[in-house]
Formats: C-alpha cells, sequence, structure tokens
C-alpha cells in the first residue's frame, strides 16, 4: 500500500511548491467517505454481473501496485510531478 504521496509544481516563474501528502492519516480522516465508494461499488458489481469479490481484489492489487508511480505532466513553463512512495 502507497505511504507518501508527493505531489511538486514549478510555477512558471520558477520557484518549484512541493507538497508530501502522508495516505494513511487521509484515508482514515476520508474512511466514510471510502465506506459509501465501497458499498455504490458493490452495488453497481452486482447491477452489471461482476463478481463482487474478484472486482475488490483486483482494486486491491492495483492500489498495491502504486508504490514506485510517477507521474510528470509539462505544459509550457509550468510542471506537475506525482510520485507515490
Amino acid at each position: 500500500m502507497p505511504q507518501l504521496l508527493t505531489v511538486r509544481v514549478e510555477r512558471p516563474d520558477g520557484r518549484p511548491v512541493r507538497v508530501r501528502v502522508p495516505v494513511l492519516p487521509v484515508i482514515v480522516v476520508l474512511s466514510p467517505v471510502v465506506v459509501l465508494v465501497a458499498l455504490v461499488a458493490a452495488v453497481a458489481c452486482l447491477v452489471h454481473r461482476v463478481s463482487v469479490v474478484r472486482a475488490f481484489g483486483t482494486g486491491w492489487r492495483i492500489v498495491s501496485a502504486l508504490p514506485g508511480t510517477r507521474v510528470d505532466i509539462a505544459q509550457g513553463r509550468t510542471a506537475v510531478l506525482v510520485a507515490i512512495r
């Protein structure tokens, strides 16, 4: 499971802004929303006749594979880097 999300934005004036977000406290704070999203996803799986266990298993595999992911976006003189550790 990812532990830290780092977002770095380089502004057009050249000064970078770096924000580090620990994932676990954010998940704990947003847990009521996470529970509601899980229930909606389970209902959607049942409506579309998809195995709920298999869908959540696949989702967990995707989340577990996120550490080490880097996303770089640049447009003009502005750049955004998102790194998941």
